[in-house]
């Protein structure tokens, strides 16, 4: 970008930060659910620059803060099996399970490997054919077809030694999870532009004609956001419930490709989430046609249901409380020691606050 460029931006950036002052008389509680917002909204400062009567709350679009205690313990199970070999994203290293994380099973010798895209886990199957490789597959409709397209690779090139540990989620039912619940007090939400891309906009139908609430699809570059948010006011102040679009590379119908991808080798199931529980048909597991590509049938995995270590993360992903009022946060949960997932992931709110936030004040 030219410094011209960034001057025009910065001076319409200014321009949007004037109208949001101006409009927002009435108080308007937003929920931005993806954590890629999260972490921009912290980065850029813009938390601070808005006026009191704009709060932003950190949602459940992490997918690495969602990941429950059981599914991370599950995975521990299958890094200890001889001739493993686990392959996942580098995020899911330090998560905490119950006593245990994959950062712990691989001081301890499970061949555990980071990869940078499903295909890399199914290039170590192809490379080491006397082990099993299994993908611990996360992340929301943006991964799950990339998933699928490995799935269909591996059927194709008759790749036995794979499978895949399904903990992909699906995006609206938690935040219908979270709407039907009496005691959430949330006035709007700015909807991730990159799902919505798969998706398409009509998934998240119900958050205006159910609840009444409005919401905005938007980018993930400062400007993005404040321009949604001053969309968000003038919804407001018409008194719309509606879904408006910001983020111009989505499409009312969604990619029809990618969600053909998803429904071909996924149903959806009811599924757990971390702090928030058993949702209805929320996670994406493989279908039973694919059941010889499920890990958890391959290796005969039984859930291991364990008490939830102390941690408000469930809290803060439910939009009731913010990463500072932990009495854990910043003492002994920091980035270089996570008690919780939040604090793991850069896109969780933990650690974007503390990153961008906390020691910009110098806390």
């Amino acid at each position: 970008m030219t410094s011209a460029n960034t001057r025009e931006t910065a001076a319409y950036a200014q321009a949007l930060l004037k109208n949001i002052r101006e409009m927002a008389k009435t108080p308007i509680r937003i929920m931005e659910v993806c954590g890629t917002h999260t972490m921009a909204i912290a980065k850029s400062g813009i938390r601070e620059l808005l006026p009191d009567t704009v709060t932003l709350l950190s949602g459940p679009g992490c997918p690495v803060c969602v990941t429950a205690e059981s599914d991370i313990n599950a995975a521990c199970l299958l890094a200890r099996l001889p001739k493993v070999i686990l392959a996942t994203y580098g995020d899911m290293i330090r998560v905490p399970g119950n006593n245990d994380s994959l950062a712990l099973e691989m001081s301890n010798g499970a061949d555990i490997r980071i990869i940078y895209s499903s295909q890399d886990a199914l290039r170590l199957a192809a490379a080491n054919p006397g082990y099993e490789v299994v993908l611990l597959s996360v992340g929301f409709e943006t991964t799950a077809p990339t998933t699928a397209i490995v799935l269909e690779t591996a059927i194709k090139e008759e790749i036995r030694n794979f499978s895949v540990l399904s903990l992909h989620k699906a995006v609206a039912p938690v935040l219908n999870f979270l709407l039907a619940d009496p005691e959430l007090s949330i006035d709007a939400f700015l909807l991730p532009g990159h799902i919505s891309v798969v998706t398409g906009i009509d998934e998240f139908k119900f958050i205006a004609d159910k609840y009444k609430k409005p919401s905005v699809v938007t980018g993930f570059e400062a400007v993005d956001i404040l321009e949604a948010i001053t969309m968000l006011l003038f919804q407001q102040h018409a008194g719309e419930k509606a879904i408006d679009i910001q983020y111009k590379a989505v499409r009312k119908e969604g990619n029809t490709a990618a969600r053909n991808y998803i429904n071909t080798y996924f149903q959806r199931v009811h599924c757990a989430w971390r702090g928030l529980g058993i949702i209805p048909f929320s996670g994406y597991a493989l279908k039973d046609a694919y059941s010889s590509l499920k890990a958890a049938v391959r290796f005969n995995l039984k859930p291991v249901e364990l008490p939830e270590a102390y941690c408000i993360c469930g809290k803060i992903i439910k939009g009731q409380k913010r990463p500072q009022e932990c009495e854990l946060f910043g003492t002994s949960c920091t980035p270089a020691a996570p008690r919780g997932p939040c604090m793991v992931s850069e896109e969780g709110s933990c650690a974007a606050i503390y990153k961008f936030e906390y020691i910009r004040k110098g806390k």
